[in-house]
């Protein structure tokens, strides 16, 4: 599997909603940029639970994890944390736990984001910008 280390922020999408509802000032929306991890092996965003607690994100319920090990842990998860990678974003829910912000391959993808591990870089998947892929359905 393969790792490529990307600047990355992360936003609290509750404090960027309310300021677009002019209910907080702009300068109040807690945000970091942090050097995450785009890991090919890991399927969905995590982060420290330090980081979690400084963006203010919202615990929403726990759930079971599977590590390359074997073993499982129960880890919190909270939600509604934009993800913003080279112009990109994704509004996603995180597992808290580790000491790195590991982005998964659901939140690359939702990017259009291939990972090119050999050159150590994200690469667009679609020239023209984000692109959704969507399966179309035949009508009846």
């Amino acid at each position: 599997m393969g790792e490529v280390v990307v600047k990355t922020k992360l936003t609290n999408w509750g404090d960027a909603e309310m300021s677009r509802r002019r209910k907080l000032p702009r300068n109040k929306i807690r945000s970091l940029e942090v050097s995450g991890i785009a890991d090919c092996g890991a399927v969905t965003l995590t982060m420290p639970a330090t980081l979690s607690r400084r963006l203010g994100l919202v615990r929403t319920g726990t759930e079971i994890v599977a590590y390359a090990d074997g073993s499982r842990e129960e880890v919190p998860v909270v939600e509604g944390v934009i993800v913003e990678i080279q112009g990109r974003r994704s509004i996603s829910r995180a597992l808290v736990l580790g000491e790195e912000v590991l982005i998964g391959q659901t939140v690359l993808e939702e990017m259009d984001y291939l990972v090119d591990c050999r050159n150590q870089r994200l690469i667009p998947a679609h020239a023209e910008g984000q692109v959704a892929m969507v399966r179309r359905r035949k009508r009846q």
